[in-house]
């Protein structure tokens, strides 16, 4: 029986996330209050900073399971990533164990981050994997897109991926919505139409967040 990721150690990593954060960037965070309160949620966050997963964990306003690439897990990583309830994904194949823990976390009512890009690159949401659309088709859970928008195309930043410390990066969320058209189905043609669904979902958010905050 797989173990369930420990919401416990979620809202542990959240309070790690806050104090690292706050401390190293000047984060702004602009629509918490549209994260539902309660039940399960799905973070469908952008991809173009290492940060990215950290910041979301800080700044949400509930403790935040992320599936994070296997590759991450490495050294002391390993068990720290796994103590504060993320759950480890290998992307090269069907991981059993990361969908169980991915879809546990859903059925008890957490929230579950996820770069629905796959990988760090643009961060504009312009390839999706079908991933998201199955755990939100197949949890019936709502997404609320988010945007991570940090000054990557500036000069002085001293790590490749990374803000440059102490500069603002603004986390912008977006309005929950559902991915599925409401049958349920769950076939190849109706998580490809949840698919494109949520891309023009998330493409719209970025686009409005980019607007408002100027980046």
């Amino acid at each position: 029986m797989t173990e369930l990721p420990s919401a416990r150690g979620a809202e542990v990593g959240r309070r790690i996330g806050v104090g690292l954060m706050y401390g190293l960037w000047k984060p702004r965070v602009l629509g918490a209050w549209r994260v539902p309160a309660s039940g399960p949620v799905i973070l469908a966050v952008n991809h173009s900073h290492n940060i990215d997963g950290p910041m979301v964990m800080g700044v949400a306003p509930r403790p935040t399971h992320f599936l994070i690439k296997k590759e991450a897990f490495i050294g002391p990583l390993d068990p720290f990533l796994l103590g504060i309830g993320q759950v480890k994904v290998d992307r090269d194949t069907t991981d059993r164990t990361a969908i169980t823990g991915a879809l546990g976390v859903l059925d008890s009512g957490g929230v579950l981050g996820i770069f629905p890009e796959g990988t760090r690159g643009e961060g504009d949401f312009a390839s999706l994997r079908a991933g998201l659309a199955y755990f939100a088709v197949r949890s019936g859970a709502p997404i609320v897109p988010v945007a991570v928008l940090g000054s990557s195309e500036k000069p002085g930043r001293l790590i490749k991926a990374l803000p440059p410390l102490r500069s603002r990066v603004d986390v912008v969320f977006g309005e929950p919505f559902e991915a599925g058209d409401g049958s349920g189905r769950r076939t190849r043609k109706a998580l490809d139409e949840a698919t494109g669904r949520i891309q023009k979902q998330l493409a719209a958010h970025l686009e409005n967040a980019r607007r408002l905050t100027g980046r």
